[in-house]
């Protein structure tokens, strides 16, 4: 397994939309297992293939608090979602430790793929449903900080510029 380089905004790659997956094969297998091992380093709750530069619609959580309960989601979608919630989001892409509440649907129910070639729904909801939510974001090109006013959009840009050119 290896760490992956995850790329940072206001990188454009971030932007692209990822293509479906129509065959699992090794490489694949082994895309995913270092998706998970990079995750994990970056102490993250989920990670998109985008976030990576892998334009494949695959991502990874764990919103377990042990840390041993990951997902692994091909071709994901959101087949029906209920209420809202208002949570602080944070992303791994996104630096300068900026989080910002984001309005989110409080129930998702997913359908996705399995690594195994199952499809498969699960209901989620609270944590597990914004984890849910922001990684298919992440496959469809938009970020956290896209569902926020343009104003709070400009201060999160010079906030990461002032720190980049600290570095």
């Amino acid at each position: 397994m290896a760490l992956l380089e995850i790329l940072k905004f206001p990188d454009p790659r971030l932007r692209i939309k990822a293509q479906p997956i129509n065959e699992i094969d090794v490489e694949l297998r082994r895309m995913v297992d270092d998706m998970y091992e990079t995750m994990y380093a970056s102490h993250g709750v989920g990670l998109a293939a985008t976030q990576v530069n892998i334009h494949r619609q695959i991502f990874t959580m764990d919103v377990s608090e042990t840390r041993d309960q990951g997902i692994c989601v091909l071709n994901p979608e959101i087949i029906h979602q209920e209420g809202i919630q208002y949570e602080a989001e944070g992303c791994l892409s996104v630096g300068g430790g900026t989080y910002d509440k984001v309005e989110r649907a409080l129930k998702v129910r997913l359908k996705g793929m399995d690594l195994d070639g199952k499809i498969f729904e699960l209901d989620a909801e609270n944590l597990m449903a914004v984890c849910i939510q922001h990684e298919i974001d992440h496959l469809n090109g938009v970020l956290f900080i896209d569902h926020l006013s343009r104003l709070k959009q400009m201060r999160i840009r010079k906030k990461i510029e002032k720190l980049d050119r600290r570095e």
